[in-house]
């Protein structure tokens, strides 16, 4: 692998996407620690269960709340009726979003018992192993969830960044290419095919990939970013100074700098130590 593949490849941002994106990997606090755990007994009784379920307007407004409040809630329908879908994928979306990948990827899994064929549930599956880094597990339920739903792009979206996590390049890159046929103009799909190439050399195609992407109107900062990772790793750091700054406070953009002219200074042999994303995470 090249010095600029090497580079890239230490800095991987890949996204897991708008349908329960793999956000909060960040720091947390003793409370969101005491996270409630999923249910394990089933409800005595469906009726009564369904007459002490939150109404949809209820269910709704739970989707703004923040991680832990949205576990409590969930987990508080979930134990009311555990063959219930969307309460079950509430609280495992809750329990990823707080960094709690193995329980979330438990509480999917138990899902999967009741409804194996639901593609929802699969892809929660997939999102929770590769949350906490095992791309391996998240191959086959997402590849189900790819045969039952041929026609949505987030199957092999998700399968794409598994097969990376899994050292599978030959199958990554052919999901990627079956994500963006399927969502053209999709920018998370256009940024993870993007840094899938910038790790293998192919600067040139990762740009205007993530230009193609963060000109759309659904483009996120860390999509952003990338395009100033990219930017900066070919030694325009005036570009990456300007697209950083749209996003990042000053200190952070300061750090990223400084990580980037360490990264492309001749002498950086050990340069690729320290990642783009290490500098940046609490902001993502």
């Amino acid at each position: 692998m090249c010095r600029m593949s090497a580079l890239a490849a230490t800095a991987l941002t890949l996204s897991l996407s708008l349908a329960a994106p793999a956000a909060a990997f960040g720091f947390r606090s003793k409370a969101e620690a005491q996270t409630p755990a999923a249910p394990a007994a089933p409800a005595a009784d469906k009726t009564e269960a369904a007459d002490q379920r939150a109404a949809p307007q209820a269910r709704a407004l739970a989707e703004r709340m923040d991680p832990l409040a949205r576990a409590a809630f969930w987990a508080r329908e979930s134990t009311l009726d555990p063959t219930d879908i969307e309460a079950g994928l509430g609280l495992a979306h809750a329990l990823r979003d707080m960094g709690k990948a193995e329980e979330a990827a438990a509480t999917a899994e138990r899902l999967a018992v009741i409804a194996p064929d639901n593609v929802e549930v699969l892809l929660e599956i997939a999102r929770a192993h590769l949350a906490r880094g095992q791309g391996f597990y998240a191959v086959k339920p997402a590849a189900q969830a790819e045969a039952l739903a041929p026609r949505d792009w987030r199957p092999p979206f998700l399968l794409a960044v598994a097969y990376e996590l899994a050292e599978r390049d030959g199958e990554a890159l052919a999901a990627h290419r079956r994500a963006l046929a399927l969502a053209p103009q999709n920018p998370s799909v256009l940024s993870n095919l993007a840094m899938f190439q910038a790790a293998r050399g192919q600067t040139a195609e990762a740009e205007a990939l993530l230009r193609q992407a963060v000109a759309q109107p659904e483009a996120t900062a860390t999509i952003r970013q990338n395009l100033a990772l990219i930017l900066g790793l070919q030694g325009r750091l005036a570009e990456a100074e300007a697209l950083a700054r749209q996003d990042l406070p000053p200190q952070t953009v300061s750090a990223n700098l400084a990580y980037l002219r360490s990264a492309t200074a001749p002498a950086a042999a050990g340069g690729a130590g320290r990642s783009w994303e290490s500098v940046s995470q609490p902001h993502r």
